[in-house]
């Protein structure tokens, strides 16, 4: 028996026979061409069909994972339309004459070296394997078995992750990824277990072999011995009753044995997740990540009705639980096609959040209007996302007030009370919580982006994912001091990033005096039993 170590990605328990995914990847030559503008030809029409493509995927993704993680192959189709990207693939054809497949494959290359930020460097070379795929005709992806296998390949792309059959990939591992990658997160969502990071130890003489995926400790095991075997399918058999009786939760308080009480909702990025709230009995909507439906609305800006809509829905149904609507945190990762603010050379730590809302004014205000008619249906509150001065806030309020004003005026109802809160998701946020907590109604902490400013850390790189401690003393210390200034206050404080769902720290928080947190609604019943269990 050989045991293997790499990441855990999904949780679950998968024993199967192991299958290697074959990408017909031939070697890609450089070939002289005597009509360039016959190859750029081709080339366009290579582009017209991946765009139609990923139409296709985006589709097919939002039945499978939902459309905030299908908002991925939006992205895709914006990576396409790149002009820094498509200027150096026509490049390469015009000045080199060059065939196309060696043009994009060189140009993703080069591209990915320039870029600072590498936080969607898989979906980039996802785009282009697309891209000379096409190009090629020919390439034809294998997979050997018949039956239901475990899959293991040397990475796994969004666009592959998407399309697996529950019902025939019971669990897959990879030699690279990162923990935090768009894979990652559609393995999660579809639940299929998985471990990554196994590197070169995961080797092709493995193929056909049985293994198990252990999900939960980020382990594998090559031809188990019979011990391990009748272990492993004991605790699959386990995690299902598990399942089974977190359903039995639901209608049950969020109540430590001692009698402390802690609020649970949901994180959401779209109205088709409120359904997904409804069914986890959550208790509430504790960060609807808005900027979802600018990034769904094509080359346009959601008008105030479209959001109007999405937001009255998420009130309707919460009846008078509380909806915290984050204003878009556009930006960084996060785009949206209509808007357009060049080649940043570090878009993580650039204009994103409520920088592109202050500069944006029609933008914002539009949202803002939305936001305010929609708070008489329920208990809705607003928050800014990706503070770092006191004067951002007081500059967010005032375009709140200015568009108070303004329905005033047209006589449209609106809820002229409603509560406003702050992300805290810099270093700069926290040093200065006590004032920004005299500013507004409640915090919410991102550990997320808190994380990796904290440690000058891209979560998504995986060559630092040894040293990337989401557990790390400075990180507690600033939730504490957070928590200690808000409170001081007489306000409100949650945790709304994946720290929220860490049941490892669940104590932690409570002890902490953490009045809610907010996970995926997956995650709800999982957080709740954690508490129940709390001495």
């Amino acid at each position: 028996m050989i045991t293997l170590t790499g990441k855990k990605v999904s949780e679950g328990i998968a024993i199967g026979k192991l299958s290697f995914y074959k990408r017909d990847i031939k070697e890609i030559r450089h070939i002289y061409v005597k009509d360039v503008e016959k190859e750029i030809s081709r080339l366009q029409k290579a582009k017209e069909r991946a765009l139609f493509e990923l139409q296709e995927l985006y589709g097919i993704s939002i039945r499978e994972v939902g459309k905030a993680n299908a908002a991925i192959f939006e992205q895709q189709q914006a990576i396409l339309d790149t002009d820094a990207l498509w200027n150096r693939i026509t490049g390469i054809i015009l000045e080199d004459k060059l065939n196309a497949e060696y043009a994009v494959k060189t140009a993703t290359e080069e591209y990915l070296k320039s870029e600072r930020d590498k936080g969607n460097e898989s979906d980039i070379r996802d785009v282009a394997v697309r891209m000379i795929r096409i190009l090629s005709r020919n390439w034809k992806d294998k997979l050997f078995m018949d039956e239901p296998f475990i899959l293991a390949a040397g990475d796994l792309y969004p666009s592959e992750a998407v399309q697996l059959d529950k019902e025939r990939v019971l669990g897959f591992v990879t030699k690279y990824g990162t923990i935090n990658s768009h894979t990652a997160i559609i393995a999660r969502t579809k639940g299929i277990p998985s471990v990554i990071g196994l590197g070169e130890s995961l080797k092709s003489e493995y193929e056909g072999k049985t293994i198990i995926i252990d999900g939960f400790e980020g382990r594998i095991y090559i031809e188990p011995d019979y011990t391990l075997l009748t272990k492993m399918k004991q605790r699959q058999d386990e995690n299902q009753v598990h399942i089974t009786n977190l359903e039995r939760l639901k209608g049950k308080e969020n109540i430590t044995q001692s009698g402390q009480k802690i609020d649970i909702c949901a994180n959401i990025g779209t109205r088709e997740d409120i359904e997904r709230v409804i069914r986890s009995d959550a208790g509430g909507i504790g960060l609807f990540r808005s900027e979802f439906l600018f990034m769904e609305n094509g080359n346009r800006q959601p008008t105030e009705e479209q959001q109007f809509q999405a937001y009255k829905l998420a009130a309707e149904s919460m009846g008078m639980n509380r909806v915290v609507i984050r204003t878009a945190d556009l930006g960084g990762d996060k785009k949206a096609s209509f808007l357009e603010f060049g080649n940043e050379p570090n878009p993580a730590m650039g204009l994103r959040g409520i920088r592109i809302s202050l500069e944006k004014e029609e933008m914002f205000k539009t949202q803002l209007r939305a936001i305010l008619r929609a708070a008489i249906y329920g208990n809705v509150q607003v928050m800014f996302p990706m503070i770092t001065t006191v004067e951002e806030v007081v500059q967010a309020k005032e375009y709140l007030e200015k568009v108070k004003q303004e329905l005033k005026a047209e006589k449209v109802f609106f809820d002229e009370n409603i509560k406003v809160g702050v992300m805290i998701e810099t270093p700069a946020a926290v040093m200065l919580s006590g004032e920004l907590a005299r500013e507004v109604d409640f915090f919410s902490i991102g550990t997320n982006d808190l994380t990796q400013f904290t440690l000058g850390m891209d979560r998504n790189n995986e060559l630092i994912m040894n040293h990337y401690d989401t557990h790390h003393p400075a990180l507690l210390k600033m939730i504490r001091i957070v928590a200690n200034n808000v409170h001081l206050e007489g306000k409100s404080i949650s945790i709304c990033g994946d720290l929220a769902a860490d049941l490892t720290m669940t104590e932690y928080f409570i002890q902490m005096g953490i009045d809610e947190l907010s996970v995926a609604p997956d995650q709800v019943l999982a957080l709740r039993k954690k508490i129940r269990e709390i001495q």
